[in-house]
């Protein structure tokens, strides 16, 4: 009886193949499902089992016994199937990715123009840096990147809201059109003033945006305050100061305060260490709660970065509705990081579990904490340390004479008295009001002299400070860990072959395999063990 028209063997779908088209070598039906640019159709031979074509015939009669019957069939999609096209649309990208800033320059001008010449979008590592500093890096990726694309982080600035201002200043002396919003508590005049001062209207009256915003959020409350209108008291004042125009404002209440919103899950840096699968559903919601009530012509898109260093975290991210995804701690590890080689080799070995919470030096009064590697460092055990002390004294005099004592040989390896002399001399340089602010007030002079140590051991960790290796603070999330599991064995292994642009691809073409692999496993089909995974093999960049 031919096997087509049985109801125990009746194939799903209406084609068949030819014997001569088919592949049944494991290596080849590989490449077959790696090539996104055709199409995929599957057979259950009796005799040779599950084999690959990439052309069929439509079945119109009975089956030549020459062909197999079609079980299971995957269209000709890649990357492109991935995320939100809008978002490669108005960011010039060839991708629903980007690489999220890491501070003090670790997100550096190499890695940007790498990312930007691959037409992968990457946040320069602004936060932390001094203006003339992020004024040399503006210049430089914008001659290297002339059209794009690239952003630079803003970073919201508690403590030191001059530099906030300063950092806007120069962005828009400079015409930097894309910032990557983060660790914002709530919107600052500094952000607003971005947003509006590049609103105006076309000759046919729509509102043109030409200050994009993509923030990065991980509570509700401050992604509320992103996906609606810039508040309008907020924008009087900027209108009464002369920032911007009465037309600004009175635009600035009908857009969003920014185009993309990246729910950060648990990443590295800070982060309030959320899970990916509880955060990103809660956020899509609001957005579509927010869009209903505000119907923006251009709907706010949701994108998620924390977690996401592994083909399947990427397509689990993507599946889950994220219009595009973000990377972090895996960059760091690259060659074109601003990360030392002893850090990258550190970080190349750093497992899921070898990460912790430590105070973050920007907001250390806060008790804000960000995520550190506590591997092969003492950093995460001195800085908290450090906060311990800061809660149970008034003052650096408050403190027991024996706890200074280790304080000053083992943290600082100097008198606090000369720590607080440095101090003083790097924020006349930097923010002279923060020195101002601590005059008469001891608390406040202390929390400075231990943000001094916070604040220094990144850049230690970035420049490969000799002698302080254990006093190294280096950013990273449990997702490096993944990645590294999941690298181990290849090139990759090896830290000095990692490529940020080589990494965004496994991702991404990683994603779309297993998206493509996911798609036939579910029409019933069973492939073989060694095609289940996307494994780096080769090079992709």
């Amino acid at each position: 009886m031919n096997p087509t028209t049985t109801n125990e063997n009746l194939a799903p779908w209406p084609w068949a193949v030819s014997n001569s088209d088919i592949s049944f070598d494991v290596a080849t039906m590989e490449q077959q499902l790696k090539d996104f640019s055709r199409s995929c159709y599957l057979v259950n031979h009796s005799e040779k089992g599950i084999g690959i074509a990439q052309q069929a015939e439509v079945v119109t009669g009975s089956a030549s016994s020459a062909a197999q019957p079609v079980s299971a069939f995957a269209p000709a999609l890649g990357t492109e199937s991935l995320g939100d096209s809008n978002f490669r649309r108005v960011h010039g990208v060839k991708y629903a990715y980007y690489a999220g800033a890491m501070a003090n320059g670790i997100s550096s001008e190499e890695l940007v123009i790498a990312l930007g010449k691959a037409g992968i979008l990457c946040s320069f590592g602004a936060a932390g840096l001094i203006p003339s500093r992020v004024e040399a890096a503006i210049n430089r990726i914008q001659a290297a990147l002339p059209n794009g694309p690239y952003m630079f982080n803003l970073i919201h600035s508690p403590s030191e809201p001059a530099l906030e201002r300063g950092s806007v200043e120069l962005f828009l002396k400079h015409g930097v059109h894309t910032v990557e919003a983060s660790a914002f508590l709530g919107l600052t005049p500094q952000i607003v003033y971005y947003r509006a001062a590049g609103l105006s209207r076309d000759a046919h009256g729509n509102i043109q945006i030409a200050n994009k915003v993509i923030a990065k959020v991980s509570r509700t409350e401050v992604a509320e305050k992103f996906m609606m209108p810039a508040p309008a008291k907020m924008l009087q004042k900027l209108v009464d100061d002369g920032s911007i125009t009465a037309e600004q404002m009175e635009l600035a209440q009908l857009v969003p305060m920014a185009d993309d919103i990246t729910a950060e899950a648990d990443s590295g840096g800070h982060t309030d260490n959320r899970p990916l699968v509880t955060l990103l559903p809660t956020i899509l919601a609001l957005k579509e709660e927010i869009q209903a009530k505000f119907n923006y012509p251009t709907p706010i898109r949701v994108g998620c970065g924390g977690g996401v260093g592994t083909p399947d975290a990427a397509l689990a991210t993507f599946n889950m509705g994220a219009a595009y995804i973000v990377t972090g701690s895996i960059n760091q590890a690259c060659v074109e990081a601003g990360a030392s080689e002893h850090t990258r080799k550190l970080l190349a070995t750093t497992e899921m579990a070898d990460v912790t919470m430590a105070p973050a030096a920007d907001m250390f009064e806060m008790g804000v904490k960000l995520q550190v590697v506590k591997r092969g460092t003492l950093f995460p055990m001195r800085a908290n340390k450090l906060y311990d002390i800061y809660t149970r004294y008034d003052s650096i005099e408050a403190i027991p004479a024996d706890e200074r004592e280790k304080l000053e040989k083992q943290v600082f390896r100097s008198t606090l008295d000369e720590i607080w002399a440095g101090t003083v001399a790097h924020f006349n340089e930097r923010d002279p009001k923060q020195i101002e602010r601590a005059e008469g007030n001891p608390k406040r002079k202390m929390a400075l002299i231990f943000r001094w140590y916070l604040g220094l051991s990144s850049r230690w960790s970035n420049s490969g400070e000799a002698g302080r290796e254990m006093d190294y603070q280096i950013w990273a999330g449990p997702a490096l860990g993944a990645f590294n599991q999941w690298a181990k064995g290849s090139y990759l292994d090896n830290y000095q072959d990692r490529n940020a642009v080589d990494l965004a691809k496994h991702l991404m073409y990683g994603a779309a395999y297993l998206n493509r692999v996911n798609s036939l496993t579910a029409q019933g089909v069973k492939l073989p063990s060694e095609l289940l995974r996307w494994k780096p093999t080769q090079r992709m960049a």
